[in-house]
């Protein structure tokens, strides 16, 4: 495995980022990863990418899109006005699974949170993903609150 290179996404990494979010069972219901891309991830990854607190990145090895996640950065009052990273969207492309590149993925949204001066780092995953949860504990995450969510 040649090194891995860490940055903000562009808009030509669309097709393969929406494949790797597709590329599980949950992701497969919830995503359309045929082309041509449906506006709406375009004009999603317009916003994203307008917003100073939000970060899309991908992993490149070789040229190649092998990983994905975004970093949204969210002032809050408590906690004494603290900043927290929120990580989402975390997938790796099957073939990679099992060879660091999650782990240095996880480790380098952690670093990026720490030079915008968050006070921590923190991420959801599904209920149903019980080795993704091992991962992130491995890494040192607690699962240390419950969340919710109300489709809209």
């Amino acid at each position: 495995m040649s090194e891995i290179e860490f940055r903000r996404a562009q808009a030509p990494d669309l097709p393969a980022i929406v494949a790797l979010l597709a590329d599980d069972a949950l992701g497969a219901g919830r995503e359309d990863p045929s082309t041509p891309l449906a506006p709406s991830y375009f004009d999603a990854f317009g916003a994203i990418d307008a917003d100073p607190n939000q970060l899309l990145a991908v992993a490149v090895e070789a040229g190649r899109v092998v990983g994905t996640l975004q970093l949204s950065f969210i002032p809050g009052i408590s906690r004494k006005g603290a900043w927290r990273g929120q990580i989402e969207g975390v997938r790796v492309a099957r073939q990679w699974r099992s060879r660091g590149v999650g782990k240095q993925m996880i480790e380098w949204a952690v670093e990026e949170g720490r030079s915008r001066n968050c006070s921590f780092v923190q991420l959801t995953t599904d209920k149903s993903r019980r080795e993704a949860h091992a991962f992130y504990e491995g890494l040192g995450f607690a699962a240390s609150h419950l969340g919710y969510k109300i489709g809209l």
